[in-house]
């Protein structure tokens, strides 16, 4: 248990349980906005772990714009703003809908579920051939019961054995990082408006006029490999996204 009293969950990695505790310091003002944080030295002392842990925590700290980074200058704890405080989705978060809403909040119903071949556009996006099959899914995820995004995924079969619909009715990527040891690379996001569809319309309670935000996303592995394609749709006043640019000149 830390000094504020935290201690490490059950399952809870390293670097997530030093990223929480130091999340709840900068909220809780036991780090002052306007501050440097600890040297990572320090906080690797303190947590009893390595540099490259504290790194991974601090990046996702820095993800969310709680702190700033500045190579030879240290770690910079910044300050609050409104903006922040909105219950937005980071653009380039990697964690999925489970993690940054609460596991307890989200809930999935799985409208389609198939093994097929990819069309053009999808070989093209997953680099496949046409004779490589790929799972084909439609979810329904809710938040607190209430239709939330509506999803539209293509997964390599190759690189995601042993998908059926009742993980998909948890976390998807919770599967793949923790049971196929799988780690993402990067990620390319396209983020648009668009008028509603028939699946909208049916699955969202969107009307024939309900503006649609779509995030259209490719995701690639640490090896280079594309491993999902999908679309993310809902309607313009349930969810939207932040970015945070940041000046390393």
């Amino acid at each position: 248990m830390d000094r504020n009293g935290m201690k490490r969950a059950v399952g809870q990695k390293k670097y997530q349980y030093v990223a929480d505790t130091i999340r709840q310091r900068i909220t809780t003002g036991a780090y002052s906005a306007r501050t440097l944080l600890p040297d990572q030295n320090a906080l690797a002392t303190e947590f009893g772990v390595s540099r490259i842990t504290i790194k991974k925590a601090l990046d996702g700290i820095a993800r969310e714009g709680l702190i700033y980074k500045k190579s030879g200058l240290g770690t910079y704890v910044l300050g609050e703003t409104t903006l922040r405080d909105r219950d937005d989705s980071p653009a380039n978060a990697f964690d999925g809908l489970s993690k940054q809403q609460g596991a307890e909040r989200v809930s999935s119903q799985v409208i389609k579920f198939e093994v097929t071949f990819p069309n053009r556009m999808v070989q093209e996006q997953l680099a496949l051939t046409a004779h490589e099959p790929v799972y084909e899914i439609e979810r329904l995820r809710l938040l607190d019961g209430a239709p939330f995004i509506l999803e539209h995924t293509f997964l390599p079969l190759r690189l995601v054995p042993d998908l059926s619909p009742e993980i998909l009715a948890g976390s998807l990527y919770t599967f793949l990082h923790t049971e196929l040891h799988l780690t993402f690379g990067g990620a390319y996001r396209s983020i648009h408006a668009d008028m509603p569809n028939q699946l909208d319309v049916t699955y969202l309670n969107a009307s024939a006029t309900t503006p649609i935000l779509e995030t259209e996303q490719l995701i690639w592995l640490t090896n280079g490999q594309n491993i999902e394609y999908s679309t993310a749709r809902n309607v313009y006043d349930k969810r939207s996204y932040t970015v945070l640019d940041v000046n390393e000149a």
